[in-house]
């Protein structure tokens, strides 16, 4: 019994979602008609995929997927501060004519995207979606009043999509977290290494609910959509001796009309090299100007920046093996490495390096 499992009550025909397991013996489930209970796990049974496939989709999941665009034309109504009116909940409990082509969706791009999938009118599931012909490998958090949590992390298979990661209240869209994502593409064999991409995403109703896609690839059905992999377009350059020139011209009223808004291109990924076999953590060969003006906490925090720096491009080139010279000292930073070397999966081990050369003072990391 996992998370995301859909289940039915024994003491009744409700089905719905686990959302959260609470302990050994509890766990959280959605309602179809959108609230959360806490139920012990003796009191529910998984239903079955057979079982769907079997006799169809439940008449609570039926009612559930109806009441779904009533609901998000509802929310979105009440976050432009307008109140819905019965006949368009009405109308959106209808079937919909279909668009003319002109009108049809616009073809989703090659890319790796966050979709939120309803689960019942109120509930949304957060998953990761791979639409390009690579693999992706990611990390998944959120952060909340300027402290991150790490939620997932994996690696994501061409065309493929990631299980849930969470599960979000369309009621309390207010409160919601800003999501954030780490991605890495890699070809196995390839001959291309490519930058680590972070993408935070903070919600706003006004884009959010813009961003629904009838049949989102991969999923093959609806979902509020949004591009990881991106990048903003860089800001315009002026050149200095044009630059009065311009200011007078736009004061004076004589400005040319701006063109068109034209999208540029992408720019291609940025080669990554591979970093030395030795590296040296200490203060000294990260910040050759000294330690004037930092904490020991801010020196600690330079320090493991550079390593994850170094242990990414390493693993992005395909490195078998790198030594951080970190220094026995107090011996926090060492403690400090071996702490998120043994967290990482793509670690094959790693010991103290050349002790009749280093001491204690370095650690050899074998990479898989």
């Amino acid at each position: 019994m996992n998370v995301g499992d859909r289940v039915r009550l024994l003491t009744g025909r409700e089905e719905g979602i686990i959302t959260r397991l609470l302990d050994n013996d509890l766990v959280e489930v959605a309602i179809d008609n959108d609230f959360t209970i806490p139920v012990l796990r003796r009191e529910v049974v998984v239903v079955a995929a057979e079982e769907t496939k079997a006799f169809g989709q439940s008449a609570a999941s039926v009612a559930a997927e109806k009441k779904a665009a009533a609901s998000g034309a509802a929310q979105a109504a009440k976050a432009a501060g307008v109140s819905a009116s019965p006949a368009a909940a009405q109308k959106a409990n209808s079937p919909a004519p279909l668009p003319a082509a002109k009108n049809a969706a616009p073809v989703v791009q090659k890319g790796v995207y966050l979709a939120l999938t309803h689960q019942s009118p109120e509930l949304l599931a957060v998953q990761l979606v791979n639409h390009t012909d690579q693999e992706v490998l990611y990390t998944f958090g959120e952060e909340r009043n300027g402290q991150y949590r790490a939620l997932g992390a994996d690696k994501l298979a061409a065309k493929a999509a990631s299980v849930p990661l969470g599960y979000w209240h369309l009621k309390d869209f207010d409160q919601w977290p800003a999501l954030v994502a780490q991605l890495l593409p890699y070809k196995l064999n390839g001959n291309t290494a490519y930058e680590l991409l972070t993408k935070r995403l903070q919600f706003k109703a006004a884009s959010f609910y813009t961003s629904r896609q009838p049949n989102v690839p991969v999923l093959q059905r609806e979902a509020y959509l949004f591009q990881l992999d991106e990048k903003p377009a860089p800001p315009a350059v002026i050149a200095p001796e044009k630059l009065a020139e311009t200011l007078k011209a736009q004061l004076t009223g004589n400005a040319p009309a701006k063109p068109a808004a034209i999208a540029p291109a992408p720019e291609p990924a940025k080669a990554i090299t591979a970093p030395p076999h030795e590296v040296d953590l200490h203060l000294e060969a990260l910040r050759p100007e000294g330690a004037e003006g930092l904490s020991n906490t801010a020196i600690l925090k330079l320090q493991l920046d550079a390593f994850e720096d170094t242990l990414s491009r390493a693993l992005a080139t395909n490195m078998h093996e790198i030594v951080f010279i970190h220094g026995s000292g107090n011996g926090t930073l060492r403690k400090e490495l071996h702490k998120l070397l043994s967290r990482n999966r793509d670690i094959k081990f790693f010991e103290d390096s050349k002790k009749e050369k280093f001491g204690y003072g370095a650690t050899l990391v074998r990479l898989k």
